[in-house]
């Protein structure tokens, strides 16, 4: 997945403090600040490659991972063009 600038995007989230570059490289991320429900939330926006989208489309499946030993609460959805 390729991550992109979308139109809502209003800051931009670097490495966390202490990361290791050469361990994992971390680059920036556009987010979006926002709220769901009046929950604060941050939004990223990502487009798949045709190769993933074949992937997608013969019923392979999009894997979240998250660095660490614990899931935040997340949440995946489509938004449109």
């Amino acid at each position: 997945m390729n991550k992109h600038q979308h139109h809502s995007n209003n800051d931009v989230l670097g490495a966390p403090l202490g990361w290791s570059q050469a361990q994992l490289p971390c680059s920036a991320l556009p987010i979006t600040r926002t709220e769901c429900d009046g929950i604060p939330a941050v939004v990223s926006y990502w487009k798949p490659s045709q190769n993933e989208l074949a992937i997608l489309a013969g019923g392979g499946s999009i894997a979240l991972w998250v660095i660490g030993s614990t899931m935040p609460p997340v949440m995946l959805a489509v938004d449109p063009a």
